[in-house]
């Protein structure tokens, strides 16, 4: 089986989503340019990481580039477009800078067992983002990942809409 790889360059528009209920909710990545969409699902910790390291990549590029303009893009409060077909399941995920493109290049492979690892690679989303737009993107995706179940202020787990036995309160709930 051949690899499939989904390049965008550039992305008109990437974002993550999820799709379900705090607690029960699916991870989406999608970018679309044109007519052409392709989502892939990932973990709320990927999602979480991600977010965190395009912040620290634009922090630093503006540091060694203060010429760097990070120009104000709308703020994409849309929702995932539909219908979402899921491509396939993240594994890996790179980031880097691009000097030649003067962007920023995520790079999503899917998650695959052992026996495909070491035979052949997985499917790959290579996306491309203006640094504006990756700086967008990394706030809307921490305010995903923020907008889910509030976490207890004592042991920090998520807390259910039924209720939480807390650990820390030696099962008493809160």
């Amino acid at each position: 089986m051949s690899r499939l790889t989904y390049i965008y360059d550039p992305v008109e528009r990437f974002v993550a989503g999820t799709v379900g209920q705090p607690g029960e909710r699916t991870f989406f990545l999608q970018a679309r340019t044109g007519a052409r969409i392709t989502s892939v699902s990932l973990e709320k910790a990927q999602v979480a990481a991600l977010a965190q390291r395009v912040e620290i990549l634009i922090r630093d590029l503006r540091r060694t580039n203060p010429s760097l303009a990070l120009i104000p893009t709308h703020r994409d409060e849309a929702p995932l477009e539909q219908p979402i077909f899921e491509e396939f399941r993240v594994g890996v995920i790179s980031l880097s800078w691009d000097e030649s493109k003067s962007l920023v290049c995520i790079e999503c492979e899917a998650a695959g067992d052992e026996a495909e690892q070491v035979d052949q690679e997985g499917d790959l989303l290579q996306v491309y983002l203006a640094p504006a737009a990756a700086s967008a993107f990394a706030t809307r995706s921490l305010m995903v990942v923020e907008a889910g179940r509030v976490q207890c202020p004592f042991c920090e787990i998520p807390i259910d809409p039924q209720g939480h036995l807390c650990p820390r309160a030696n099962g008493y709930r809160r």
